[in-house]
């Protein structure tokens, strides 16, 4: 499989390079952008949104859309004075002029994206998907227009309901335009070529303190995971209310099953308004450190959650914990097996200490019941416990997998990830090991490094014990535990020990060094990696300094030790947080009245007539309520809620925002792995990379105000052994086979898209697929839909292609741009 092999490997799998579970499933789960909490008529009205953005070029559907825009603004304008119909001519005029502006920013963007593809068969890169992302939008505000035009003088149209919507994605749009404004100096600023920003330490500021000040709200409340498929967007609307509930009760230091008791009582209001749902995540994900993410991302760790994830996934014979001593071994050359190399235990900040790993295996193989693995296996309590007959044992696999977890280096075991490994094992018929590596910020760089090149090597040297003869390895690994896959198989070269047949990372994140990219600037709207905790997960791998507010005997308890203590508090958290949800529920639902005062949300299915919109509203109407502007954004009501600070979000009440320690923007010494397409000119490079934007554009503002974030992240990001991407060719060419999954709208598409091109320019036989309409993770999330199914499917297909097919000779190819 040399450097062009790529696409026709594909073919011979009937896969695309381009993965579109859209084109399997002929339109069932298309992109949309109605919120995840209307269900039934929500999907339906987000499959004509999806048509809507594939049957129509760019220019047709910005026309369509202003002709619209301009037809519901002259009835609405002539529909008298009233504040609803007056905002509603309102947002249709935003909706023009941002559609308008848009338009040119884009085709400038679509006509040069080709030049960043891997190749013509996998046309993908973040020019590409930021170009999607806002056509996903237009798309929706297309289909709306044309459902206010065609239903706005029934007595069935729900004004506020619309009003509210139109408004959300409006804020959506001009964010957009600002990030189509910021890619196209990425693009003028860059190398030729090149997706990542180099620029002089001017241009890095500049660019820095303009893009952490925009506001992200507006993406996390109605408009949450509109660029995804409709299949996903109730768990992401559910995670989003679960994380803001959680944000509440981690700040009074509460953990454990009663932080997750209370939440499910106290994210009522966060259900019912998506705008305050949106402002208080904006506020989580900018002022919490790491420590809060990590609590939040491990709470599937929780044995009563992890137990139920594991009933309902498949069974297998073998799955152990195993902890690996901290002995030295030796491992033979590969260039000469008589000659051997120590392999000693991790030492990195911590000094030598046992690695855990965890062995899984379909069936019960020779060597997997051996008293010298039952020596090895570390009890978990009673799931450790194998109560039914023992099955007759299978020979010995001939191939095997080593998997490195994701997590953001910060969170997460093999135990999260479990529940598709145990289907990895049985689709593939092999064993599985499992690393339990270290976690920052307490282990930072090497210690993982550290810590899963050992657990490699011992399962190369240890196969047997495994269940495998060793004749096929294959190191998989998502996100972050792709990246020590990657670097894993470099230090393994280093050492001159055998690497594996073959590679398959998903999503994985290969430059950690502090920069932008187009993909990275999806971050400002992506649920699952906003750009403040990828600085925070990079930040703390790297070794920076974090603050930790959390109490040390929190953390003396360990895990069970934490579930037990908060099973006492049990019952006070349902009896409060009962008693919060319902006052906070009737309190929004408008039943608390005052002799002066209106209900604050609208009904459920409030009808109102062509008639009302004439009617001229009060300072504290229901339909003034929804603005989201946050420095505008207040919780209107009676007398004694308005001032409650449970139900206000103003710019004032949400207080200051804490540094981050890494920002995305880089340094001078950024590889520069392609040669200057003759399509760009040199003239497009001489402008600066501040977005000056055009006169009268405004893009909106965060209300925690700017971020002190420092200019350059700490020089150890530059080590190819934590960013691969800037590894020299002569380290990469020692990279076995490599196939990368990829996620079309994954804030770290840039780095499978360059990483790629380099393996391709220097003939290394590579693979790129890329998935589309799925998030970053969609192997934590396979059971959850079609679409993850079938992208998980993908990866094992890949794993597949390892195993059984012989490593063939890379034909020397010409390097790609």
């Amino acid at each position: 499989m040399g450097g062009g092999a790529s696409g026709h490997t594909l073919g011979r799998l009937g896969l695309s390079p381009v993965y579109r579970p859209r084109q399997l499933l002929a339109l069932a789960t298309v992109r949309g952008a109605q919120p995840a909490a209307q269900p039934g008529g929500a999907q339906k009205r987000s499959g004509r949104a999806s048509r809507l953005t594939h049957s129509m070029d760019l220019h047709t559907m910005t026309q369509s859309l202003v002709t619209l825009a301009e037809d519901n603004m002259a009835f609405f304008s002539s529909q008298g004075p009233g504040e609803t119909a007056r905002r509603l001519s309102g947002v249709f005029a935003g909706i023009r002029e941002q559609a308008l502006g848009l338009e040119p920013a884009l085709g400038r963007l679509l006509s040069v994206a080709h030049l960043f593809d891997l190749d013509a068969e996998t046309p993908a890169n973040g020019y590409r998907s930021l170009v999607h992302t806002a056509r996903c939008c237009l798309a929706h505000l297309l289909h709306k227009s044309r459902y206010v035009a065609s239903n706005r003088r029934s007595i069935f149209f729900r004004t506020s309901h619309n009003l509210a919507e139109l408004e959300a994605y409006l804020a959506a749009l001009t964010q957009l335009r600002a990030l189509a404004y910021y890619a196209q100096h990425l693009l003028a600023t860059n190398q030729p070529g090149g997706l990542f920003f180099e620029g002089d330490e001017g241009l890095t500021a500049d660019f820095l303190r303009e893009y952490v000040t925009l506001h992200k709200g507006c993406f996390y409340g109605r408009c949450l995971g509109f660029q995804f498929t409709p299949a996903i967007r109730p768990f992401l609307q559910t995670i989003s209310i679960g994380l803001v509930s959680f944000g509440e009760h981690y700040k009074r230091k509460e953990t454990g099953l009663g932080v997750t008791a209370s939440s499910l009582f106290t994210s009522g209001r966060f259900a019912i308004d998506p705008e305050l749902r949106g402002a208080e995540f904006e506020r989580i994900i900018q002022n919490l450190d790491v420590h809060f993410w990590k609590a939040f991302w491990n709470i599937t760790e929780i044995e009563v959650l992890s137990s139920l994830a594991n009933m309902t996934s498949t069974t297998v014979r073998v799955s152990r914990l195993l902890s690996l001593p901290p002995e030295a071994f030796e491992m033979p050359l590969t260039a000469d097996p008589k000659l051997t190399v120590t392999i000693s235990p991790p030492l990195a900040h911590t000094g030598p200490g046992p690695v855990l790993v965890r062995l899984i295996s379909y069936d019960l193989r020779e060597g997997q019941d051996s008293k010298e693995l039952n020596s090895l296996v570390k009890s978990e309590g009673p799931r450790s416990l194998e109560l039914r007959p023992r099955p007759q044992q299978a020979p010995r696999s001939q191939s095997l997998v080593v998997h490195i977890h994701g997590g953001g280096f910060v969170a997460q075991t093999s135990k999260s990830h479990e529940p598709y490994l145990k289907s990895w094992a049985q689709e593939l018929g092999t064993p599985i090991l499992s690393i339990d590596y270290s976690l920052a910020p307490e282990a930072p760089f090497p210690r993982a490094l550290e810590e899963c090149f050992y657990a490699y090597c011992w399962a190369v040297k240890h196969c047997a014990l495994l269940g495998s003869t060793g004749e096929r390895i294959c190191l998989a690994g998502d996100s972050a535990g792709g990246n020590l896959c990657f670097t894993v198989s470099l230090r393994a070269a280093a050492f001159g020990v055998r690497v594996p047949d073959g590679i398959m990372a998903a999503y994985p994140a290969t430059m950690l060094q502090s920069t932008a990219s187009p993909s990275r600037l999806l971050s400002l709207m992506d649920p699952l990696l906003p750009l403040s905790v990828l600085t925070k997960c990079v930040s703390a791998y790297a070794g920076g300094e974090i603050e930790d507010h959390s109490d040390p005997n929190q953390k003396a308890l360990g895990m069970m030790g934490l579930v037990q203590r908060d099973t006492a508090l049990l019952f006070r958290d349902l009896r409060l947080g009962a008693s919060s949800w319902l006052h906070s529920f009737l309190d929004l639902s408008g039943h608390k009245s005052h002799a002066n005062s209106v209900p604050m949300a609208e009904p459920m299915r409030r009808s109102v007539s062509e008639a009302a919109l004439a009617q001229p509203e009060g300072p504290l109407g229901t339909d003034s309520f929804k603005s989201l502007t946050l420095h505008d954004l207040s919780l209107k009501g009676n007398s004694d809620t308005s001032g409650s600070p449970d139900l206000s979000l103003s710019a004032e009440t949400l207080g200051p925002s804490m540094p981050s320690n890494v920002n995305f923007l880089p340094g001078p010494d950024v590889h520069k792995d392609a040669k200057a397409p003759g399509e760009l000119r040199a003239k497009d490079r001489g402008q600066g990379v501040l977005a000056n934007f055009p006169e009268g554009f405004h893009p909106r503002r965060a209300s925690q105000g700017p971020t002190r974030m420092p200019i350059y992240s700490s020089p150890i990001v530059k080590n190819p052994f934590m960013s691969p991407l800037l590894a020299p060719d002569s380290m990469l060419q020692s990279l076995p086979p490599v196939h990368i999954v990829a996620c079309a709208l994954d804030p770290m598409l840039d780095d499978s898209v360059m990483f790629a091109r380099r393996l391709r320019g220097l003939g290394k036989p590579v693979t790129l697929c890329v998935v589309e309409d799925l998030p970053h993770g969609f192997l934590s999330l396979a059971a959850l839909c079609r679409e993850t199914r079938q992208a998980a499917a993908l990866c094992v297909e890949r794993i597949r292609l390892i195993l059984t097919q012989p490593a063939a000779p890379a034909a020397p190819t010409e390097p790609r741009v």
